[in-house]
């Protein structure tokens, strides 16, 4: 009977820590453009705690973004899923991404906005400590990342999934504050070896705090369960690539935030 109320408290302690957890579409606006975004956190917390900002991939904000979300809520963080394209504004298919993606690409001071619009939205749920903002991305959304940061944003911490590494403005990397952490396939195909060799040298140039780990066998995408599974297209899920980036982009957060 002991045994059996103990379990029955253990239940009842697991869900109501799965109940606290928060999780709602926010609308929000860069300039007159509205965007929608996604923000999950642990409601029975009060006081303030480190903010993630996520950046999806060049298909936009989805299922995957916002599922990484309620995840790092219930890791203790406020997390909010950023919208660079505009509310409505999805991509229907590979073309219609690339001609989206590009154009921001095209534009680093919009992907600059718009990735500072997702920043402010964060900070003004008054949940988060401003001192303790990271933002992350993936793919597309981990050269939004990295471009937020060189913009000179107050970030604690910056992280790359299989992000694009360039930029028009290398000498811009002197603005970075906090740490950057990339996160790479080894053979992606889409970042060229020149390309990761600049990065490279524009972090150390700039005496930014960085760190590069690359994974075996992973090539573009690696960590989106979606992205399919044959490397030989040059993006595809690799399940040990996500489960060790993961790991790794946790214990960046700790040694943060420790």
């Amino acid at each position: 009977m002991k045994t059996q109320l103990l379990i029955l408290v253990a239940g009842l302690i697991s869900f109501n820590a799965q109940a606290a957890i928060k999780a709602e579409t926010v609308l929000y606006k860069e300039g007159n453009v509205s965007l929608e975004g996604y923000i999950a956190y642990d409601d029975s917390v009060k006081k303030e705690r480190p903010g993630i900002v996520i950046v999806h991939d060049w298909m936009g904000p989805s299922a995957f973004t916002e599922g990484r979300a309620k995840e790092l809520a219930k890791l203790g963080y406020v997390a909010f899923a950023a919208d660079i394209y505009g509310k409505g504004v999805r991509p229907a298919n590979a073309e219609e991404a690339g001609k989206l993606a590009g154009h921001f690409k095209g534009d680093r001071g919009l992907l600059r906005a718009r990735t500072k619009a997702a920043m402010d939205q964060l900070l003004s749920t008054k949940l988060v400590d401003s001192k303790k903002v990271v933002v992350m991305g993936y793919c597309f959304g981990g050269t939004a990342a990295l471009e937020l940061a060189r913009s000179g944003a107050p970030l604690a911490g910056t992280a790359s999934f299989h992000g694009g590494l360039s930029t028009p403005n290398a000498s811009d990397a002197k603005n970075i504050h906090g740490k950057v952490l990339v996160m790479h396939g080894a053979i992606d195909p889409y970042v060229p070896q020149a390309e990761v060799i600049a990065f490279r040298e524009e972090m150390s140039k700039a005496r930014v705090d960085w760190k590069f780990i690359s994974y075996a066998n992973a090539v573009h995408a690696f960590a989106v369960p979606g992205a399919g599974n044959d490397p030989s297209k040059g993006a595809a899920y690799n399940a040990a690539a996500d489960k060790k980036s993961w790991a790794d982009f946790q214990k960046f957060l700790n040694d943060l935030f420790k």
